[in-house]
């Protein structure tokens, strides 16, 4: 039996390269998105397309009893998870004197909370099950900061906070976490940065693929790096952090 794998935000860019990218390893994956179920089932049908089992689910990571409804369902009815990639998430980005309150609650109920609410409902099967992976993605945002991320930057340091210290409580039932904090990746949320910009930033000159981050993603879930726990792993073409 193939093992299963939750993946938050699976509809694009990130989460979607690693469903597929997963799928071509063997594992047999759970599919999240909020609102845009037709791009899902799409990702869904290249899955299937490559031989790999994948079901869906849909809730908003910012509400917490909505998590804790389905995810309890989902493996009530299916088994528990193998693995979690949180990677949804959003940025709502304004200098700090102009930002309105909503844009940071909005990001770090999402981004920060979502955290906990995927994870609380399922992480005690894992611990039960005495296997596992647990990958989050943070950014070079969290790691450094930048302007105009206030909010987005405090929310994914606060990510790596929360895995450093999770990683000490589950270490002991070989369970694995750890953060990936991509730098300047082409997806939706990077279209429009200007080429110079990026020159500029990036030793590489050049944005990574979504692909190179879902290739750390698929190590970090396999037997290979079961004595990895507790890291930081950026992606970001030789930005100095």
């Amino acid at each position: 039996m193939s093992k299963t794998v939750l993946i938050t935000g699976a509809s694009r860019g990130i989460g979607k390269e690693t469903a597929l990218y997963l799928a071509k390893h063997g594992y047999s994956l759970v599919l999240h998105c909020n609102k845009n179920i037709q791009k899902l089932e799409e990702v869904q049908k290249e899955i299937t397309q490559l031989g790999s089992e994948s079901r869906l689910i849909q809730f908003d990571i910012s509400d917490r009893k909505a998590c804790n409804e389905k995810l309890l369902k989902d493996v009530e009815e299916n088994g528990t998870y193998y693995g979690i990639v949180l990677n949804a998430g959003i940025a709502k980005d304004n200098p700090f004197p102009g930002m309105e309150d909503s844009d940071w609650d909005e990001v770090i109920n999402t981004n920060l909370n979502g955290f906990y609410n995927v994870l609380r409902p399922v992480i005690l099967s894992m611990i039960q099950n005495r296997k596992g992976r647990i990958i989050a993605l943070s950014s070079v945002s969290g790691l450094a900061g930048n302007r105009g991320q206030v909010n987005y930057s405090a929310s994914k340091a606060g990510i790596i906070g929360a895995v450093k210290a999770l990683s000490l409580e589950v270490a002991k039932r070989k369970i694995t976490v750890n953060c990936v904090a991509p730098g300047i990746i082409e997806t939706d949320m990077t279209t429009g940065l200007p080429d110079e910009m990026i020159k500029e930033y990036v030793p590489m000159k050049r944005a990574g693929s979504a692909k190179e981050v879902a290739s750390l993603i698929n190590y970090l879930m396999s037997e290979d790096a079961g004595y990895i726990t507790g890291q930081v792993i950026s992606v970001n073409g030789g930005m100095y952090l």
